[in-house]
């Protein structure tokens, strides 16, 4: 009896795997772990990782910058890290806000500070496996003054002396990029695609999304690229990543916006490139009143906070999330690293986990805060 039951358990097993079912305890036993990073004044940011150290790029409160009011500027900073769990250096700025954009013939600070508008999603892009291949340093940010005074496009391109700056000037060039579908003014991601270059997602004025594939120098956009992307409305700040187990693009956004909101869903669509179709999983009887997120959304409330963008680290993407305090000058909001384990759709009727759930936090996890202003030994 217990030989043939072990033979049955046996028998089972083969089947699972031949069939490319996993358990969901397998999943979670291969997750890697979240991180909570606190005590970092960098926000709505992006990390890369350079020579096995971390760099947090992210726009700064701490001078005192109010949203919606005539305020200091404080810049965009870089802090560093041997593990994501930090200690993370002090945040040195990029470049000053003193300094003057060439194209709207005014300092940053007048244009980012003076209009309580802001300057938004530091970008920092390496040249590096697409385009001349020469490991140029590229940072992409929003100006939305730009597009709210002459309705031009609210993005800009600093080349960079390397990946802790200085961006622009200094002999380094500063470009108003020139785009042809990405033409509005809101939260974007660089989602890399090499070896081809880079593909732009931006949020556009009416709060849709867009895409538009990137030039091989990486400082403005080839005019390739497609308007509503899933029929997505009331949405910003996407960003993207292919996963490498069935080798879809997936996609993640707020649905919908909310600015500063401390829990926006999170939720998802997938493609078969960046700046291809994409598609949102709909929900059924949306006469009867479903919500139309219902079965696209991964969080809820995105741990609290706000998904800015999706950052891929070691083979691993993680969705960046922003734990607003809800005000206007966001200094001490924390930063939530969630990772991406997607699982696939489910037909209605059966359960539904398209990825493993988030865990903002619970548990045993890594926990980063910022050591001393010391400079990272090298």
């Amino acid at each position: 009896m217990a030989a043939g039951w072990s033979a049955r358990v046996v028998a089972v097993l083969v089947t699972i795997v031949a069939l490319g079912v996993v358990p969901a305890t397998a999943h979670a036993a291969q997750t890697p772990a979240g991180v909570t990073i606190t005590g970092l004044d960098l926000h709505d940011g992006t990390i890369v990782e350079v020579d096995g150290v971390f760099h947090f790029y992210g726009t700064m409160y701490g001078c005192g910058f109010t949203w919606g009011a005539p305020s200091p500027w404080c810049g965009f900073g870089v802090s560093r890290a041997r593990s994501l769990s930090g200690p993370w250096t002090a945040p040195v700025r990029l470049f000053s806000p003193d300094e003057v954009s060439p194209s709207a013939q005014r300092t940053w600070q007048a244009l980012c500070g003076d209009t309580g508008l802001g300057c938004f999603n530091p970008r920092m892009v390496r040249r590096s496996g697409w385009g001349p291949d020469d490991g140029a340093w590229l940072l992409w940010f929003n100006a939305p003054a730009d597009h709210a005074r002459e309705r031009a496009n609210a993005y800009y391109v600093l080349h960079c002396a390397g990946p802790t700056g200085p961006c622009g000037g200094s002999g380094e060039a500063v470009v108003k990029p020139a785009l042809h579908v990405c033409t509005g003014n809101g939260d974007f991601s660089i989602v890399p695609d090499d070896p081809r270059p880079p593909v732009m997602l931006c949020t556009m004025a009416d709060q849709t999304l867009s895409s538009e594939r990137l030039t091989p120098s990486g400082t403005g956009g080839a005019g390739d690229g497609r308007h509503r992307l899933a029929g997505i409305v009331r949405t910003e700040a996407p960003g993207a990543y292919r996963d490498t187990r069935t080798g879809s693009w997936i996609m993640t956004y707020n649905d919908p916006n909310c600015g500063y909101c401390t829990g926006t869903p999170t939720s998802y669509a997938i493609a078969t490139a960046p700046d291809g179709e994409w598609t949102a999983p709909g929900n059924e009887n949306p006469d009867w009143g479903a919500p139309p997120f219902g079965r696209r959304a991964i969080s809820a409330t995105s741990c609290g906070g706000q998904g800015r963008t999706v950052v891929t680290l070691r083979g691993q993407a993680y969705q960046l999330i922003d734990l607003w305090l809800g005000t206007a000058n966001e200094t001490g909001a924390g930063i939530r690293l969630e990772p991406l384990i997607y699982l696939g759709e489910s037909p209605p009727g059966k359960p539904l986990a398209a990825f493993v759930p988030w865990t903002c936090g619970a548990g045993a996890e890594g926990h980063g805060q910022r050591g001393a202003a010391a400079p990272l030994p090298l």
